[in-house]
C-alpha cells in the first residue's frame, strides 16, 4: 500500500438528500471510517437535487451524494451555467422504483403494459414526476415508459418533485405516478397510497446510481482530501454489505430525523431485497440495493456516465453528440480512485468499461455511443 501526503482539508462537508442510498457516506461519519483517513466527514443535509448542484458549486459543499446525469448535466451546460465536475466513485446500484397512485392501479395501470393501454383507450393529461431533469430518475422514467411504447415527451406531463416530497404529493393527487429513490416507492406501498410499477433494476440489472461528486476545482485543489473520502466511504460501503445485521443496523441509524427521517421498517425490508408491490406480490429481489459488492458497486465506470449522456442526448437534453469518451474521462477520477482502492485493498476491475442488457434487450458496452444514441425508435 502506497503512503500518501495528508488531506489538505481535515473537515468535509458532504451533501447528501433523504434516501437511502445516502448511507455509505453517513456511515463512513458515524462508524469513523473518515478518521482512520486523517479527515472528519460532516454530513449536510439537503432538500432538493438543485440545492445540491448549487452549494457544490458555490463551494458550500465540499463533495455530495449527487444524481449521474446531473453531474454530467452541469458539466456539458443542460439547463444551468457550464462548470467541470468530478465524479470520485460510485456510490450504489439499483434500488430505485417506479410508482404508479392506487387510482390509476385501481384502473388496471399495475404495470408499462398496462399503463401503455389505459393512457392510450382514457386519453387525459398524464401527470409523472422524477427528482431533477437531467437526474437518473428521469432517464429509468424515460427509458421504462418508451419501452412500452409511451412517449414520455408527448403523450405525459413530466414534472421535478424533490425526493421527499413524492409521498405526499401522490397522495395529495398532483401526479400519478413518480421515480425516485428508496424508501420513497416503499412509504407509498405502506402508506396506501402507490403500487410499484418497476423496481429500476427491472429496467437496467447493476445499474449505476448516486456518485459521489465534487466540482473539478476542489478535486484538482484537494487530491489528498478526495483520496481520502474516497477511502472512508470504500470502507463504510464494505461495512453495510458486510451482512444482513450490519443493513439493518444502518437502517436503524438513517431512518433518524437528521438523515432520511422516516420509519426503520420503511427502510429496511427492501436494503434486504424483500419487496412486495402493493398488490400482493412479494417477491426475493436477485439485484437489491448494492454498496460495494466486492468493490464492483464504486468503481467509476466510464461507460456508466456515457450511459447517461446518450439519454440526454435521445431526449434532446443535449443537441449535440458530445465527445462522450473525452467527457467521461475528464470528469471520472480514476487515478484517486485507484490509490484509494488500493489504500482499503478494494478489488479494481481491468477495464473502464463494462457492458450490460436493459429490459428491451438492448446492450450497452460504451463503445459505439454516438450510434446507440440514435438508435432508439423513441427519442427526440
Amino acid at each position: 500500500m502506497t503512503k500518501h501526503a495528508a488531506p489538505e482539508k481535515q473537515m468535509v462537508r458532504i451533501g447528501f438528500n433523504p434516501l437511502t442510498d445516502c448511507a455509505s457516506v453517513v456511515m463512513a461519519a458515524v462508524l469513523g471510517f473518515d478518521e482512520k483517513y486523517g479527515i472528519k466527514i460532516v454530513p449536510s443535509k439537503e432538500s432538493s437535487w438543485a440545492g445540491v448542484r448549487d452549494k457544490l458549486l458555490s463551494g458550500e459543499l465540499d463533495a455530495a451524494h449527487s444524481l449521474y446525469g446531473m453531474v454530467y448535466g452541469t458539466q456539458l451546460g443542460v439547463g444551468w451555467q457550464k462548470r467541470d465536475m468530478a465524479i470520485l466513485m460510485n456510490l450504489n446500484r439499483n434500488g430505485q422504483a417506479i410508482t404508479l397512485s392506487r387510482r390509476l392501479a385501481e384502473q388496471g395501470a399495475v404495470d408499462g403494459a398496462t399503463l401503455a393501454a389505459l393512457m392510450q383507450s382514457a386519453p387525459r393529461t398524464y401527470t409523472f414526476a422524477q427528482t431533477f431533469p437531467t437526474g437518473t430518475h428521469a432517464m429509468w422514467l424515460y427509458y421504462w415508459m418508451a419501452a412500452h411504447g409511451i412517449d414520455p415527451m408527448r403523450h405525459a406531463r413530466v414534472i421535478t418533485v424533490p425526493p421527499a416530497q413524492m409521498v405526499s404529493n401522490l397522495g395529495a393527487g398532483h401526479m400519478d405516478g413518480f421515480c425516485a429513490g428508496e424508501p420513497w416507492g416503499h412509504r407509498a406501498v405502506m402508506d396506501g397510497i402507490g403500487i410499484t410499477a418497476a423496481t429500476s433494476q427491472q429496467i437496467w440489472p447493476e445499474h449505476p446510481e448516486k456518485v459521489l461528486a465534487t466540482s473539478a476545482e476542489f478535486a484538482r485543489a484537494h487530491p489528498n482530501t478526495c483520496r481520502a473520502v474516497i477511502a472512508a466511504v470504500l470502507e463504510a460501503s464494505r461495512w453495510i454489505d458486510a451482512s444482513a445485521a450490519n443493513r439493518m443496523a444502518m437502517a436503524e441509524i438513517i431512518s433518524a430525523v437528521p438523515y432520511v427521517n422516516t420509519s426503520k421498517d420503511v427502510i429496511s425490508a427492501r436494503i434486504l431485497g424483500h419487496y412486495q408491490d402493493g398488490l400482493g406480490k412479494s417477491w426475493e429481489d436477485p439485484h437489491p440495493l448494492r454498496f460495494h459488492h466486492e468493490g464492483a458497486v464504486n468503481f467509476p465506470f466510464l461507460s456508466d456516465g456515457m450511459w447517461f449522456m446518450t439519454q440526454q442526448r435521445r431526449w434532446g437534453l443535449l443537441k449535440a453528440d458530445p465527445d462522450y469518451l473525452a467527457v467521461a474521462s475528464a470528469v471520472h477520477q480514476i487515478k484517486l480512485y485507484r490509490e484509494a482502492a488500493d489504500m482499503t485493498e478494494t478489488p479494481v476491475p481491468q477495464g473502464v468499461l463494462r457492458s450490460s442488457t436493459l429490459m428491451d434487450g438492448k446492450q450497452w458496452d460504451g463503445s459505439n455511443p454516438e450510434r446507440y444514441a440514435a438508435s432508439f425508435s423513441i427519442r427526440q
